[in-house]
């Protein structure tokens, strides 16, 4: 599938635009305190990249990989596949994820990090898609609300691909 037939859902623009307002509302909830960043592997890398270069304050990053997707499909089985290399107990902890559909995977990884005992532990997710949601999961910063389109782009992924678009496109029905 050629990349000019995605139809665009948000632009770079837009992403921009509503990354530097989550910036400003995630600082104003720390107060000034240290926090660290913990990305989602692999589809919150930009987001998390363009998070960071909005943040006017030194914030530690690190990094937990967990699937649950076969092609367009959730598997319902989450595997946790690289974990954290930083010790978190005592600290707040800000989870980037690029998207939350049924909340499975998100209810794990808290579950999974509430066990590390940090001092706190928020959420932002670029996309929030709850027509998918089957597990009732808290979501501190929401970048967009999206209906149940299968998107890629700007980290999103189908099979690897599309990682790279600049902006966020609805995969077409005609060719899932």
């Amino acid at each position: 599938m050629s990349l000019g037939n995605l139809e665009p859902l948000f632009t770079t623009e837009q992403l921009q635009h509503r990354i530097q307002e989550l910036s400003q509302e995630i600082l104003a909830s720390y107060g000034g305190e240290p926090f660290i960043c913990v990305g989602i592997l692999k589809g919150s890398f930009i987001f998390l990249a363009d998070l960071l270069r909005t943040l006017p304050v030194e914030v530690k990053v690190d990094f937990l990989g967990l699937s649950s997707y076969s092609g367009t499909e959730s598997t319902g089985v989450v595997r946790l596949t690289h974990d954290l290399k930083t010790d978190i107990s005592g600290m707040h902890v800000l989870v980037v994820e690029d998207i939350v559909d049924s909340g499975l995977t998100l209810s794990y990884l808290l579950r999974m990090l509430g066990a590390r005992q940090p001092k706190s532990l928020k959420v932002v997710a670029l996309l929030d898609k709850v027509a998918r949601r089957t597990v009732d999961v808290d979501i501190d910063f929401v970048g967009f609300p999206i209906e149940d389109h299968f998107v890629v782009g700007y980290g999103l992924d189908l099979d690897e691909g599309y990682r790279g678009l600049p902006y966020i496109g609805m995969f077409p029905p005609s060719a899932e």
